[in-house]
């Protein structure tokens, strides 16, 4: 069943004192670009780097009697399951695909997880994960198509409008739909009136592409400076892609370039080692791709990157994605 708001306050219970409480920062060099109040929520400063705990944590927590939990991630959800199975003392299997950077498999590895890696999408590693559910008894935990995983991603809504409820925007990353579906949920459901927009990188933007279609499709899978926005959204998605369909204003989609400059923002203006998936709020604005009418905020969804390439981004070298190069600029503000 699609969650509601009741379920969004009753993660706030489950996940209270474990992943919640993350500041809200302002950005000065934001808000002066962009012309309104910009607001960083920093879900970089979980326990496991990024927001995934709260869904993932949520969805834990309510599994008992089992074998153990599996999952497919692009890293951060993974790592997030991992984390809250440590803590209830159960076994996890984490299924990823050969794009995902090696610096977020050993993290996984690191929290206790086993991780299988499984062909070069976000489909070979659902396969896997679904295979262990029938072959071994673990009970699955999707990054985003689960209404315990949306609903704990929605408290990130709630903190954000309890510390400013004048917020006319939000700015969400987009992938599976789990993040901009609980927090649209929560922020619609207290506020009607505001604006949530979301964004992903310009090749593989599964969510996008299905809303446009007006069903779930498959895209291909393309290494990218945004990772964490990789992978499809499951052609049998239940719940993430209506919920994004129907709450979202808006979705936009931002070049690897223009991530690369907003990573180069945050980091310089205003001192934060972020993923590229947690910027590309600011490069849409940046940009010029969304324009603002008063107070807004955008997530800092994790920093669980490879440093040897966020450090060739801060310092204006070429990055080679696959068969693209982002053509490397040193920062100019």
């Amino acid at each position: 069943m699609q969650p509601t708001l009741a379920d969004i306050y009753a993660a706030a219970k489950v996940i209270r004192g474990v992943a919640d409480g993350t500041p809200l920062v302002p950005s000065p060099y934001m808000t002066d670009r962009a012309g309104a109040d910009f607001l960083l929520k920093l879900e970089n400063m979980q326990p496991i780097g990024a927001f995934k705990l709260r869904g993932a944590y949520n969805a834990v927590a309510a599994v008992h009697d089992a074998s153990g939990v599996t999952c497919c991630s692009t890293g951060n959800h993974g790592r997030g399951v991992a984390f809250a199975a440590a803590r209830r003392g159960m076994r996890a299997v984490i299924c990823m695909s050969e794009l995902v950077p090696q610096a977020k498999v050993d993290g996984i590895r690191a929290l206790g997880a086993e991780v299988h890696i499984k062909g070069r999408s976000q489909d070979d590693a659902l396969a896997e994960s679904q295979r262990l559910v029938a072959d071994e008894g673990l009970v699955e935990i999707s990054p985003f198509d689960d209404p315990l995983v949306i609903a704990g991603q929605g408290t990130i809504g709630l903190e954000i409008l309890q510390a400013r409820p004048d917020v006319t925007t939000l700015l969400v990353p987009l992938s599976g739909g789990g993040l901009a579906a609980g927090v649209a949920l929560a922020a619609k459901a207290i506020n009607p009136a505001i604006r949530v927009i979301g964004i992903s990188m310009d090749r593989g933007a599964a969510m996008h592409d299905s809303i446009r279609a007006g069903h779930p499709v498959e895209v291909e899978e393309v290494p990218s400076l945004a990772d964490s926005l990789g992978g499809g959204i499951g052609m049998q998605n239940r719940l993430s892609f209506p919920m994004c369909r129907d709450l979202l204003d808006q979705t936009v989609l931002v070049t690897e370039d223009e991530i690369y400059h907003a990573m180069q923002v945050l980091y310089y203006e205003d001192r934060i080692v972020a993923e590229g998936a947690c910027v590309v709020g600011l490069a849409a604005v940046l940009s010029g791709k969304v324009t603002l009418d008063g107070p807004t905020a955008t997530i800092v969804t994790g920093r669980n990157l490879d440093m040897g390439v966020f450090t060739r981004i801060m310092t204006g070298q070429d990055v080679r994605l696959g068969d693209v190069t982002v053509k490397g600029k040193p920062y100019a503000a």
